[in-house]
């Protein structure tokens, strides 16, 4: 007898009903949205990479709160680009120029150059082992040997995500449970580590075929996944899960603040383009005025993270004024494809849809 649909090394790995995992979203993950997810039987996510350590011990304690299901804490290996503490004055006041215009606009303070204080990913993982979390997913790298093997005796599920089939290679030989190949349709940022990420934009149709064949772990699909079709085909292609951002995002319960949510089920996002000028990595966003304005040559981009500290000056005062066009707003390829308001609904759609194709071909 046929297995259904659901039952695969992946669900079975992350003790889960259905293969459905829910993208981390960075700062825009919301303790409800995580809980949610995993209350109907997904996987819920969060991302904490931009946490200091105390907070990412409340945010878990928060999610456990609000449910006993499975989840996964989400961080990155690599917290800055090279020349992030040694970025100057000078050159803070180059890649601000681009952006006074606009900031002086909405009504904006003009902030003052401040030395970059680091965050250590080693100071979170701890966290994430001192808390047990149920599963801990990465991008940009892989983490020493050493974290790995606590993992493992812990019995916590790890996940790595992979933008080229070498990446995905890399991530087994590491000892990792579920690899994450993920397609250059993503939204938000790529979480290349083996080459720069623009030399590691694999569409998902290509990549996670080649990815199952290189690997014997369970291959997740990540990028332009927005409907039950994009589970079906990802599915036909080996993959055992998927990995949703966009269509989450858009869900009430996530932490976008309305105007990106309205962007997205609005179908403002029918162009996409990736950008440096958000973060300092590269990153796909809704094509907008100020994604256009910064992806100018001879813009100065400061390295991340510093780009990002300098972006949430004109974050806030945009989001009081309503200009969504001056807005970093994430989102993948197959945005104008998300339908749903809630996670609920979005969820039981999947699950709906995903069912009714796969019984129709039998």
């Amino acid at each position: 007898m046929a297995k259904a649909w659901n039952q695969t090394r992946v669900s079975e790995a992350l003790g889960i009903q259905y293969p459905i995992i829910q993208g981390p979203l960075g700062g825009l993950s919301s303790q409800r949205l995580t809980a949610a997810v995993s209350n109907f039987g997904g996987l819920g996510s969060f991302g904490a990479h931009g946490l200091e350590p105390g907070a990412i011990k409340d945010v878990i304690a928060e999610i456990r709160s609000l449910t006993a299901r499975p989840f996964a804490m989400n961080l990155w290996v690599s917290m800055e680009d090279a020349g992030a503490r040694d970025s100057d004055a000078a050159a803070f006041r180059r890649a601000l120029s681009r952006l006074t215009p606009y900031i002086k606009g909405v009504g904006g303070t003009q902030p003052e150059f401040a030395l970059y204080k680091p965050i250590r990913f080693e100071d979170q993982v701890r966290v994430l082992f001192d808390a047990n979390v149920p599963a801990f997913s990465f991008i940009c790298g892989i983490p020493p040997r050493e974290i790995m093997d606590e993992a493992r005796r812990r019995g916590i599920v790890t996940m790595g995500t992979a933008t080229t089939t070498e990446e995905a290679i890399a991530l087994e030989q590491a000892g990792v449970d579920i690899v994450v190949a993920s397609g250059f349709e993503a939204g938000g940022h790529r979480g290349s580590f083996l080459r720069r990420a623009e030399d590691s934009l694999s569409g998902m149709f290509s990549l996670v075929p080649q990815a199952v064949d290189a690997v014997k772990i369970p291959v997740v699909a990540a990028g332009g996944i927005a409907d039950a079709r994009g589970i079906v085909a990802s599915f036909a292609l080996g993959a055992e899960g998927v990995q949703m951002g966009t269509a989450f995002l858009a869900c009430e319960e996530s932490g976008a603040h309305p105007l990106h949510r309205e962007a997205i089920l609005s179908g403002k996002a029918a162009r996409t383009a990736l950008t440096r000028g958000f973060t300092g990595r590269l990153a796909r966003g809704i094509d907008n005025e100020l994604l256009r304005a910064l992806n100018r040559p001879g813009t100065e981009i400061l390295p991340y993270p510093l780009q990002r500290f300098l972006m949430r000056n004109l974050a806030l005062p945009a989001q009081k004024a309503g200009r969504a066009d001056l807005l970093a707003l994430w989102a993948g390829q197959s945005a104008n494809l998300v339908r749903c308001h809630g996670t609920s609904d979005l969820l039981q759609s999947l699950v709906d849809g995903v069912s009714m194709r796969l019984d129709s071909t039998k």
